[in-house]
């Protein structure tokens, strides 16, 4: 910000003590800038510093403690010879600013006034005070000697905030503020990141992972995956895929609540014996009633109320049993289930079939698979699991594998993607029968790079058998 010179009413130089004239702006001996007043001072300092003197107290007075005093080398062109335009710190030449080393002794006509260092450990010395800055004016004595001041003890102390208890969930925005019950940032207001936004978990034979995608505001999708024995104890592995109706009320909850509820009917009754195709139809039963307890829940919707079904959450569901040899898939709506052979030389196979309006006119006979998935009509699913649903017709069908290979579960936020079961091939990575993981990720990413216009849901289940294994598809339901 410019200011105007200001007219001094000095009769004393401040830096040499010569005698001055009214209106002078500059003093004839030293070169002494008489415009500049120092400011009073902005800050309560602990203890006084040593200024380094150039042109006596006048560059104390310039000049921020603790830094080298610039000064200006000899020339023309200023009263008394001093050379006052415009530079650059740290030029060299004529005109051009020199950096004064510390305690350096005062330019040549200028009146002493060096302030000695202060010793480590010594007590505060005092500091003249045009250079110490205290003064508001030029003081006619610049001689006398001021201590500094001492703090001020009416100032508050300043308090650093106490640490967060252990295990205090921290925003990942301002890394300071704890997350509120509703997902928030109670320092800076940020949204957390929604745990359902990317889900992933391993077994040691099934993997699944499941992602927002690009274009929705949250997962809508839920899997569930599990292992238990049957009673010889040969080994039973379960995946579970379910994807949230987005026109209908809740639908995460609906997903979530169903695959929770199918896994754990699953594991219940493997263990005592039950064949694992009658299990499946049990548990998309008691996953139905789950997401149907969600239109009863109190708080929710009345009794009273006439329409307290109508838009009730509601989702698709489709699982994987292997178990005792035994492929079994069961489903309802427009979620699927593929097999992938190892040998890519055999053809890979789609293991289920949609819920949906496109599905109905394919068998129907009316359209094409090609013409009836290229409407817009043909998303529109004719089986879910929802208080609002017409008529459960829980889906199974069971399988003998007679050749190693894999079990592709996924939602249509994958297979829109990898429609037919050449394209689901064709996406699955060559070694996921041994990194099921990957394979997950490699197929979800593919449905990312893809568009990701939808959540995003896969289990992945290697089906190993010897090569000589007899048997073929044993029949659906």
């Amino acid at each position: 910000m410019s200011q105007k010179p200001q007219e001094t009413a000095l009769s004393k130089c401040p830096g040499c003590e010569e005698p001055l004239e009214p209106g002078d702006l500059f003093c004839g001996a030293c070169g002494y800038d008489l415009s500049a007043v120092p400011e009073p001072p902005r800050d309560h300092p602990t203890i006084a510093m040593a200024v380094p003197a150039e042109n006596g107290a006048a560059a104390a007075a310039r000049t921020p403690a603790g830094h080298p005093a610039a000064v200006r080398s000899d020339g023309p062109g200023g009263p008394g010879g001093r050379d006052r335009s415009g530079g650059q710190d740290g030029q060299d030449g004529s005109g051009d600013f020199e950096l004064a080393a510390p305690g350096a002794g005062p330019a040549p006509g200028a009146a002493p006034q060096a302030v000695p260092a202060a010793a480590p450990g010594a007590a505060p010395q005092a500091v003249p005070a045009a250079a110490s800055g205290a003064s508001s004016a030029p003081s006619s004595a610049p001689s006398a000697e001021v201590s500094a001041p001492a703090p001020d003890p009416r100032t508050p102390a300043v308090e650093l905030p106490p640490a967060p208890p252990a295990g205090t969930k921290l925003c990942v925005a301002c890394r300071a503020g704890r997350v509120d019950t509703d997902g928030y940032c109670e320092n800076c207001g940020h949204a957390q990141p929604r745990e359902r936004d990317h889900m992933e978990q391993e077994l040691e034979s099934v993997a699944a992972v499941s992602d927002r995608g690009l274009r929705h505001h949250r997962n809508e999708d839920a899997f569930a995956v599990s292992t238990t024995a049957l009673p010889d104890g040969s080994p039973a592995v379960v995946a579970i895929v379910c994807d949230g109706v987005s026109s209908a009320s809740r639908p995460d909850e609906a997903s979530a609540a169903a695959a929770s509820a199918a896994n754990e009917a699953l594991l219940e009754s493997l263990p005592r014996g039950t064949h694992p195709q009658q299990a499946m139809h049990e548990a998309i039963v008691v996953a139905a009633e789950a997401v149907n307890s969600l239109a009863r829940e109190p708080g929710r919707a009345g009794e009273h109320d006439p329409h307290r079904h109508q838009n009730a959450p509601a989702c698709t569901l489709v699982g994987a049993v292997m178990a005792g040899g035994l492929l079994v898939v069961g489903w309802v709506g427009d979620s699927r289930a593929y097999w992938v052979p190892d040998d890519r030389t055999h053809p890979p196979a789609r293991l289920t079939e949609d819920d949906s309006w496109a599905a109905q006119m394919v068998a129907a006979g009316l359209m094409n698979e090609a013409e009836a998935y290229a409407d817009e009509r043909a998303h529109a699913i004719t089986g879910w699991l929802g208080a609002d649903a017409y008529e459960l017709e829980p889906h199974t069908a069971s399988f003998k594998p007679d050749r190693p290979g894999l079990v592709v579960v996924c939602t249509d936020g994958l297979w829109n993607y990898a429609e037919s079961a050449a394209d689901m091939a064709a996406a699955v990575p060559a070694d996921a029968q041994l990194r099921p993981l990957h394979g997950a990720q490699v197929l979800v990413g593919h449905a990312l790079d893809g568009g990701g216009h939808d959540n995003v849901t896969v289990a992945l289940l290697p089906f190993a058998v010897p090569p000589q294994g007899a048997g073929s598809a044993c029949g659906d339901t």
